[in-house]
């Protein structure tokens, strides 16, 4: 019921996914990852549990093949669930059991996992596939939300649209970034929008932020009177 990308920066390291569906709140459920050793997107008929238990294993070490095939072992679900893993390392591995509802399936490459099911066709995926490979001079989250407005523009999920989220880890425990448009009639264009003022006004304050070699954390005093402002204010100013 969702078209995602789990993918990794090769210039940056960090790791992330970007998902929408035409249920609510699809940030919530399908979306998990960790600092510098990927990311994973768990759908169809959902079962966070692989998202959960496929980070431990990444912290573990295990390629993202390797965490593939402990998971869809162990889940007697496996025909119904959909699954993209991107490790610390760019390799890349996806499921799509053969009971998912159609359309369905998944592409990955050097980098990158794509994959969706209930979708118009097979068009969704090779438009985010085309939009992730041509932009590598982009960042990791501009990346993602390409790639969803790619899939969105020649179909998406055939039931229409309804929820949105990109997540992403640079080296932090806590992510770079987490945007979720929970209930939208249109909600990868209003992840944009978020996203662009996310960019403005959230990003230099996280990249300021302590870390675990600098508990203070930066300073920019530029920064500090910007996040000062009321949001109109830095709406005007930005």
């Amino acid at each position: 019921m969702t078209f995602s990308i789990a993918a990794r920066c090769s210039r940056s390291g960090m790791t992330g996914v970007a998902v929408s569906t035409a249920v609510p709140a699809v940030g919530a459920i399908c979306v998990f990852g960790g600092p510098r050793i990927g990311a994973i997107a768990t759908q169809s008929w959902v079962n966070p549990y692989l998202g959960i238990d496929g980070v431990r294993l990444l912290r573990q070490g295990l390629r993202a093949n390797e965490v593939l095939e402990q998971l869809i072992r162990q889940d007697p679900g496996r025909d119904i669930r959909q699954l993209g893993i991107v490790d610390g390392h760019g390799g890349a591995a996806a499921h799509s059991g053969s009971g998912c509802t159609t359309w369905f399936g998944d592409i990955t490459g050097p980098g990158y996992s794509i994959q969706g099911n209930m979708l118009t066709g097979g068009n969704t995926l090779e438009a985010m596939k085309e939009s992730f490979e041509s932009s590598d001079d982009e960042n990791l989250p501009e990346r993602l939300v390409r790639a969803l407005e790619a899939g969105q523009s020649v179909g998406g999920d055939k039931r229409g649209r309804q929820s949105a989220a990109v997540k992403v880890y640079a080296a932090e425990e806590y992510p770079y970034l987490d945007l979720r448009v929970d209930e939208h009639p249109d909600p990868v264009a209003e992840l944009r929008r978020v996203y662009e003022v996310a960019s403005r006004q959230l990003l230099p304050f996280i990249e300021m932020m302590p870390t675990r070699q600098d508990p203070i954390g930066g300073h920019d005093e530029a920064v500090e009177k910007f996040i000062l402002l009321s949001p109109e204010e830095r709406a005007k100013r930005s």
